[in-house]
């Protein structure tokens, strides 16, 4: 077996838990150009390293619930073509893996959620699963910086530490860093089949059995330019609808500033629900008050955010966001950056649910004596990126057929219970 990367291992010297290198310099992030749907350039927040996003996620681990692999029309969710059956074993294993658990809610969570469950309020909290060590309430420095911080000691479970480190040194595996797929190479009896890759240095590498595992954002890219260099893109009806679907949900930060200070360590303990409210949830960010001060408006210097944020407890708020073939991932070229066209009102009921999320969350931290402010996360906020090669038996709405590969289911539809970043091999 031989795992690809593009770029390398992260240091284990602290930085990756440093707020100024991690949150301001934006250090470990990539620094790729991309154009949105009007042709205006941004930089989507991804990171290219071992062990992918998975290094930086919030270690919200959630399963779907039955009803999620179906579809719901109504809020533009395409069906799956498997169950909840089919997956549960997987599941199993994976949170075995991953180390599972509960951790109990915080004493000022549980105040601020008493207040917002507020008799005939709507709102529900239910434990949020973490793929967290239990060693982790010992180590101040790492329970404060897990969520969106690469864990130093490996109190969070991510795809390097579980996945890939127990078979490092197994005969028959490979880890090739720092050099990333630039083409995908064809059979020379079948355009159909993939047999081969070269990276960006030259290097090619045959296989037997190709899994395209390179995210949301740049998986369409490989393919969609595989297709169109073999051919395939005006052959195969399974080719348009490479990149399109694309989704990230539609996500608000929200801060509520007490009168007492804010104790918590994990903070990230609960989920929350709205009974009317169905493919929308909310959970706290795993962020003390230096962190918070990031989310704080621009013109307040950090240094005087920094107090105010001792006294603030951060919300993130998520709602599903439905497919839509226009929302979709364009590969670019020599000449043209790649595209992400993507607007959020081809999805009208997903933004109307969105909005009375925020309305009724702000509600909940008012009845909880809180401050509240709030800043839509932009389209450069790439964590929830998924869709874009969406799964199915029918080559005409689905990849199915566009070349002989597995590629990491990308369909994700996560609805009510998945709030968390997918995990994404890379």
């Amino acid at each position: 077996m031989l795992l690809l990367e593009k770029k390398w291992e992260l240091p284990s010297d602290g930085s990756t838990l440093d707020v100024a290198q991690v949150i301001y310099e934006g250090r470990f992030k990539a620094r790729e150009t991309w154009l949105d749907g009007r042709r205006r350039n941004f930089a989507p927040e991804e990171h290219f390293n071992v062990g992918g996003k998975t290094k930086w996620y919030g270690a919200a681990v959630l399963r779907y619930s039955p009803h999620e692999f179906e579809a719901d029309p109504d809020h533009q969710c395409l069906a799956w073509p498997i169950g909840y059956r089919d997956l549960e074993p997987y599941y199993d294993e994976a949170e075995r893996l991953l180390g599972v658990r509960l951790f109990p809610a915080e004493a000022n969570l549980t105040s601020i959620a008493r207040r917002i469950r507020h008799r005939n309020s709507g709102w529900k909290t239910e434990p949020l699963p973490l793929a967290l060590s239990p060693e982790i309430i010992n180590h101040p420095e790492e329970a404060r910086r897990f969520d969106a911080f690469a864990s130093v000691k490996g109190l969070k479970a991510d795809a390097e530490r579980v996945f890939i480190d127990p078979i490092r040194s197994d005969a028959n595996f490979r880890l090739h860093i720092g050099d990333a797929v630039a083409q995908l190479i064809p059979d020379d009896s079948d355009s159909r089949r993939v047999n081969a890759v070269v990276t960006e240095s030259g290097k090619r590498f045959e296989c037997r059995t190709l899994i395209l595992a390179a995210g949301a954002l740049h998986s369409p890219r490989l393919l969609q330019n595989y297709l169109a260099t073999t051919g395939l893109d005006r052959r195969l009806p399974s080719a348009a609808v490479v990149g399109r679907n694309y989704k990230q949900h539609l996500l608000t930060a929200m801060i509520g500033f007490g009168s007492s200070p804010q104790t918590d360590v994990l903070r990230k303990t609960l989920i929350f629900l709205h009974e009317k409210l169905p493919h929308s949830s909310v959970q706290p960010l795993g962020f003390d008050g230096e962190l918070i001060a990031g989310l704080m408006p621009k013109l307040l210097p950090r240094r005087l955010a920094t107090r105010p944020g001792q006294y603030a407890y951060g919300f993130f708020l998520q709602t599903e966001d439905g497919s839509h073939p226009a929302n979709r991932v364009i590969a670019g070229t020599d000449a043209r950056a790649p595209q992400l066209d993507y607007d959020p009102r081809r999805l009208p009921r997903a933004r109307l649910e969105h909005r009375r999320l925020v309305r009724a969350l702000g509600r909940g931290l008012l009845r909880a004596n809180m401050l509240v402010f709030s800043r839509p996360i932009p389209l450069s906020g790439t964590a929830h990126a998924c869709g874009s090669l969406v799964m199915g038996n029918d080559p005409a709405s689905s990849v199915r057929g566009c070349a002989r590969t597995r590629a990491w289911p990308a369909q994700s539809l996560c609805r009510r219970r998945q709030r968390a970043a997918a995990l994404e091999p890379r």
